[in-house]
Formats: C-alpha cells, sequence, structure tokens
C-alpha cells in the first residue's frame, strides 16, 4: 500500500469559479443544507416522540432520515464553506474521511430502501403475519446488517484508493472528494482498481435498484386482492418510496457504473443526489404520509402548550 505519497493536500475547484457564481452557490446550499436539517431532524423528533409511529415502516423511516442528514453532512458543509474561498482545499486525511462517510451513509441509505421494501412488502402480501415476522428483534437485526455492509463497503473503497500513489497534480475538478475524481489523479494505471470501484459501487447501486424495482412491481400487483381503502394507502406509501428510490438510485448508476470519464454534467448531477435527494425525503414522506404529519401536529401542538 501507498502510504508516502507526495500530495498532502486537493484542491477541490467546486462548482464554478466565478466570484458571483459562488456567492449563488452559497445562498442556494445553504439553504438547501438548513432545509435538509430542519426536515429531517423535524422526522426524526416525530418518530421518537409519537406512539402512533410505532410500526417498522416508520422504523426504518427514522433510519433513513437518519442517515440522509448524515450524508448530507459529510459534503454540504464544506461545499458551502468552499464556495466563500478564493482556493478551496482539502487535506489528503481529509479527503479519504469524506471519501468514507459519504460511501457510508449512502451506502446505508441504500440498504435502509431495501428494508423498506422488505416491510412494505411483508405488511401487504402476508398482512396476517406481519407483526410476528417483523417484530422489533427482527426489525434491529436487519438494520444491524445494513450498518455492517456499509461498513464493509466504505472501507473496500478507502483500501483501494490508498493502495494507488498520487504524486501530482493535486487539482480535484469537483466540490467534493469521490472516488472518480480520484482515480484521475493517480499516477498508476488504474484500470483495475477502477473496474474493482465499479464492480463495488455499481453494482450496489444497479443491483439494488433492480431488486427495489421488482418487489414493488410485485408489491403493487398484489393490491388487485385489497380493498379500495387498503389499496389506496398501500398506494400512497408505495409510490412515495418509488419515488425515492428513482430520484436517489438515477443519478448514483450514472456516476458509478461507468470508466473514469467525466462529462460537463457529472458535478451536477452529483449535487442532485447529494444535495437534492436527502432534502427532497422529508417532503416526500411528510406530504403523502397523513400519518406523519398528524403525529407532528401533535408535536408541534405540545410546543406551543408547553411554551406557554
Amino acid at each position: 500500500m501507498y502510504l508516502n505519497n507526495n500530495v498532502t493536500e486537493f484542491i477541490l475547484l467546486g462548482l464554478t469559479q466565478d466570484p458571483v457564481r459562488k456567492k449563488i452557490v452559497f445562498v442556494i446550499f445553504l439553504l438547501f443544507y438548513l432545509g435538509t436539517l430542519v426536515g429531517n431532524l423535524l422526522i426524526l423528533t416525530t418518530i421518537q416522540t409519537s406512539r402512533a409511529l410505532g410500526s417498522p415502516m416508520y422504523f426504518f423511516l427514522f433510519y433513513l432520515s437518519f442517515s440522509d442528514t448524515c450524508f448530507s453532512t459529510s459534503i454540504a458543509p464544506r461545499m458551502v464553506v468552499d464556495s466563500l474561498l478564493k482556493k478551496a482545499t482539502i487535506s489528503f486525511s481529509e479527503c479519504i474521511i469524506q471519501v468514507f462517510t459519504s460511501h457510508f451513509f449512502g451506502c446505508l441509505e441504500i440498504f435502509i430502501l431495501i428494508l423498506m421494501a422488505i416491510d412494505r412488502y411483508v405488511a401487504i402480501c402476508k398482512p396476517l403475519h406481519y407483526t410476528t415476522i417483523m417484530n422489533r428483534r427482527v426489525c434491529n437485526g436487519l438494520v444491524a446488517v445494513a450498518w455492517v455492509g456499509s461498513c464493509v463497503h466504505s472501507l473496500t473503497q478507502i483500501f483501494l484508493t490508498l493502495s494507488l500513489p498520487f504524486c501530482g497534480p493535486n487539482i480535484i475538478d469537483h466540490y467534493f472528494c469521490d472516488l472518480q475524481p480520484l482515480l484521475k489523479l493517480a499516477c498508476a494505471d488504474t484500470y483495475v482498481i477502477n473496474l474493482l470501484l465499479v464492480s463495488n459501487s455499481g453494482a450496489i447501486c444497479t443491483v439494488s435498484f433492480v431488486i427495489l424495482m421488482f418487489s414493488y412491481v410485485i408489491i403493487l400487483h398484489s393490491l388487485r386482492n385489497h380493498s379500495a381503502e387498503g389499496r389506496r394507502k398501500a398506494l400512497s406509501t408505495c409510490i412515495s418510496h418509488i419515488i425515492v428510490v428513482i430520484l436517489f438510485f438515477g443519478p448514483c448508476i450514472f456516476i458509478y457504473t461507468r470508466p473514469v470519464i467525466t462529462f460537463p454534467m457529472d458535478k451536477m448531477i452529483a449535487v442532485f443526489y447529494t444535495i437534492g435527494t436527502p432534502l427532497l425525503n422529508p417532503l416526500i414522506y411528510t406530504l403523502r404520509n397523513a400519518e406523519v404529519k398528524n403525529a407532528m401536529r401533535k408535536l408541534c401542538s405540545k410546543k406551543l402548550i408547553s411554551d406557554n
């Protein structure tokens, strides 16, 4: 493993080098990040304090909001601060940490979305056995497996990255440290490493997306045997999940399932899944879910009464 690299820091070019546009980036993405924090923390607090939201679906939604918050926090704050700097730099160790955390929480979100699909499948296709199959012990075990799987995935990425020598140049044409931009800077043949990275990240994204879409096809097909009210409620929940899956996996598959070739739209597509999706998830899950909205109203009412 190459531990003695000549490169001790990287220069991040960000989304733009234009001073006026950098100020616009600062304002927009600061608002996006604050919206992400407020929305996801509100969901976390609501689920944690509401007895009505004690089902496995909301147990997994809690961890989805948690992973969204951490995933966005691993990228957005530095991006916001860097947009105010004339020259944005990041040390080699900080860059590696950012790669680890972004991939860890991004992978955790993928696994949580799969667990949410499993939960909906059991709830809709095997309703009589739902409470037995999806008990708290099973749910805790599934989440623990998701954490371990995410850690293994991220450690693999870090190991492969650290196996490469970096001797210059040190300019990353991106707003955060990610695998593809780093591979371009390595002063060694990265063909095999790139194949391993694509087979890791790309396979996780693509296979998970196929599994999720196939599971929701099965779920939607099984709804024909339910009552009109049951169909309406199940459809509302499943459509919310499908929207989240498409918004998150579409950009990820585009970025991580191809060789180290950069396109002009890469950074904007990365913005969509690193900044946009964590902001949209709370909106999707609250606006389309009556139980969450009612629990939030009760939480706000209790807060107002306690303040008075």
